[in-house]
């Protein structure tokens, strides 16, 4: 079984940071990839930014310069963390963010996707 968990959503002001993490946990053979997602009310889910095994990285237009995912190496029982610092936060980036995996497991491929962590930035 796989998972992924994320923390560190919450209140923020305009011009404010926060930082996400999505650790993922169980039987991996390996990540392909993981990305952030966001989903805002009345609107459709999108891609926020993206890193591959090899670490490139891409971003939405709308968080360039502002936000910036990371990986770090397992530790315990986390297979690899995932970090999304988000700077200079802006009212727009208000939704509901979701982690997701491409994750190879001893028996199958998955797509796997977090619970999502609400991030509200106040004006």
């Amino acid at each position: 079984q796989v998972q992924l968990v994320e923390s560190g959503g919450g209140l923020v002001q305009t011009g404010g940071s926060l930082r996400l993490s999505c650790a993922a946990s169980g039987s991996i053979d390996s990540i392909n990839a993981m990305g952030w997602y966001r989903q805002a009310p009345g609107k459709q889910r999108e891609l926020v930014a993206r890193i591959t095994s090899g670490g490139s990285t891409n971003y939405a237009d709308s968080v360039k310069g502002r936000f910036t995912i990371s990986r770090d190496h397992a530790k315990n029982t986390v297979y690899l963390q995932m970090n999304l610092q988000m700077n200079s936060l802006k009212p727009e980036d208000t939704a509901v963010y979701y982690c997701n995996a491409d994750v190879r497991t001893p028996d199958r491929y998955l797509d796997i996707w977090g619970q999502g962590t609400l991030v509200t930035v106040s004006s």
